[in-house]
């Protein structure tokens, strides 16, 4: 079931999010996290993608549980002074929403409801908060029904970014918007990346699970060399 469309978007959601990251070594480059601010969205869409597809959905909810555990102390490390954990418990409670939605078993939506009961009342403590956790379900939403659709996915989109305090406060400072135009125009470009089934690129494998904790690591260790 490997579609090279999906690898794309990973590919972009890796190579952002690393852009993002960068700013530990380089604070003053603001460009970078108008650039990062893809990253997300664009995560959020491979789960909306794999959720989808139906198959072993406890697997894959395996698999981030678990590298939501590993990836917390690397991200302490990283960024002490952070107030929210890292974004692996935000896409892990996303993979719950959103299989609850796609799932006809009332089990598995009852845990979808818990896990977006849980999120609203850690709201602060997730990055991206609520929004963020509902991002996966609309973008699966959105691929089901399409049309007007889209519309909730974009605007949670950009109500996740705002759960920064600053940008919050300075909605209308031309580098918030940028930030509003990148996580929306995040939308966008993964839809489109999902159609260029045609396009020869590498897959992303289970690798990808570990490359976060490991990016942060190793940012982490340019930092100290530095």
């Amino acid at each position: 079931m490997r579609s090279a469309g999906l690898d794309l978007v990973k590919w972009l959601a890796i190579l952002t999010m690393v852009a993002d990251h960068l700013r530990y070594l380089w604070p003053t480059a603001d460009g970078l996290f108008v650039v990062g601010r893809l990253a997300f969205p664009l995560f959020c869409l491979a789960i909306a993608v794999n959720v989808g597809r139906g198959g072993s959905g406890a697997r894959y909810l395996g698999w981030m549980l678990v590298f939501t555990v590993l990836s917390e102390a690397p991200y302490r490390w990283l960024d002490p002074g952070s107030q929210t954990f890292s974004v692996m418990p935000t896409l892990t409670l996303g993979v719950l929403v959103a299989w609850g939605v796609q799932s006809p078993s009332w089990l598995v939506r009852l845990a979808g409801l818990g896990a977006a009961l849980l999120a609203t009342l850690y709201s602060t403590q997730l990055m991206y908060g609520v929004p963020g956790v509902l991002l996966p379900a609309a973008l699966l939403i959105a691929r089901g029904r399409g049309g007007v659709c889209w519309l909730l996915p974009a605007l949670l989109a950009m109500a996740g970014n705002l759960t920064n305090s600053w940008l919050r406060e300075h909605l209308l400072a031309p580098f918030t918007l940028l930030v509003l135009a990148s996580a929306v125009l995040s939308i966008a470009l993964g839809a489109w990346l999902l159609r260029q089934n045609h396009r020869p690129v590498p897959a992303v494998g289970r690798w990808g699970y570990a490359f976060y904790p490991l990016h942060l690591l190793a940012i982490k260790a340019l930092q100290a060399f530095g």
